[in-house]
């Protein structure tokens, strides 16, 4: 980073079904909670900038901006960005520029959804949006189909078995029983993963990520100081389509994104200590750990099947925490930051895609204790 960037502030709401809060609503807990938490006050912050996916075709609302601007009483300027679910990463990504820069000197960053409102099939259509209109629609394919298809490649190239697929969302439940801001705090035995309905064969309903609500915020700042500071923001991207794929069982954006972030902030896998990383599908999360360098290709599933030091999605992940979409990727840098606290260890890492990976984005978070003491 061309400039110390701190994280002063967090604040997120418990994600779920929120039949009786607005996306308004769930933006002004996030922010209030955030600004709490702060060193600062709410009149500190130089500028905002909102994540979102979905609100125009789900909610009726644009101009983000304006609207998170509205909730503080000097109305900072505001933008909104997006990159499909990865949207909340990427806004983080546009704060450290705008404060690399000097633009700014503090950015309040938040994403937020509200997707329950929607029917099934609204919701389908409008995450689609992440897809390629042209090659991927069309035929029929949505993302549980479409990650259908890598998982089966998967198997076939490598030999994963339905049973060790298993695994990775049974852990990720076990871990989300300790999260009190996860939509499934319950445990689910790998035998009960592998009983539900398929939904894309060879995927079923518990390999999958939730529809949900809720929101996520945080406060990056060159003025103010804590103990966490952004080491490294990278982002990249691929093609739209996996038809322009070369390979299916691999997502060159993370490849390119997580070398890049450890470059920059000059440290080695070895040194990550916690993982909060993508599991939109539970194939995802196997891919990812090879794909960020923490696996041979082939051998991400050995992370489940074994007792590893470095902690992999301790919140839950994106499977039993739940993924609001565009609040997923500050969600996965505010829980990064609360793991290195508590577990007193330098370096995190919060990796964050949308689509198929074709957009990427990934943070490397320094934790050191006694720097602001």
């Amino acid at each position: 980073m061309q400039k110390d960037i701190s994280l002063i502030g967090i604040g997120q709401t418990k994600f779920g079904e929120w039949w009786g809060k607005s996306l308004f609503t769930l933006v002004e807990e996030a922010v209030d909670s955030a600004i709490q938490s702060a060193p600062c006050s709410a009149l500190d912050i130089d500028f905002i900038i909102v994540a979102n996916m979905l609100a125009e075709s789900v909610n009726g609302q644009a101009h983000l901006g304006a609207v998170a601007s509205s909730l503080l009483p000097h109305h900072p300027p505001a933008l909104r960005v997006e990159a499909a679910c990865a949207s909340g990463s990427i806004a983080v990504h546009t704060a450290c520029a705008l404060l690399e820069s000097g633009r700014a000197e503090t950015v309040l960053v938040v994403g937020a959804e509200k997707m329950t409102d929607a029917s099934g099939d609204e919701i389908t259509t409008a995450l689609m949006g992440a897809a390629d209109s042209e090659k991927d629609a069309p035929c029929g394919l949505t993302f549980p189909g479409i990650f259908g298809l890598v998982a089966r490649r998967y198997m076939h190239e490598y030999g994963l078995t339905r049973e060790q697929l298993n695994l990775v969302s049974a852990r990720h439940h076990c871990n989300a029983l300790k999260n009190p801001f996860a939509q499934f705090r319950q445990e689910m035995t790998p035998e009960q993963i592998g009983a539900s309905a398929i939904v894309a064969d060879p995927l079923r309903l518990l390999d999958c990520s939730p529809v949900s609500d809720g929101a996520a915020a945080c406060i990056l700042s060159t003025k103010h100081r804590s103990p966490v500071r952004i080491a490294a923001s990278q982002t990249s991207t691929d093609t739209l389509s996996i038809t322009d794929r070369p390979v299916l069982t691999s997502f060159a954006a993370t490849k390119d994104a997580v070398q890049r972030a450890l470059d920059e902030a000059d440290v080695s896998t070895s040194d990550i200590a916690h993982v909060e990383l993508h599991d939109c599908f539970s194939i995802a999360a196997v891919i990812a750990l090879e794909d960020l360098g923490f696996a041979e290709p082939g051998e991400g599933i050995r992370w489940y099947e074994r007792n590893e030091a470095m902690s992999v999605n301790a919140s839950g992940g994106l499977k039993a925490c739940g993924h609001p979409v565009a609040a997923t990727g500050i969600k996965q840098i505010i829980d990064v930051s609360k793991q290195l606290q508590a577990s007193g260890k330098h370096f995190g890492l919060a990796h964050n895609f949308g689509g198929v990976g074709a957009t990427c984005c990934v943070h490397i978070l320094q934790h050191s204790p006694h720097a602001y003491a």
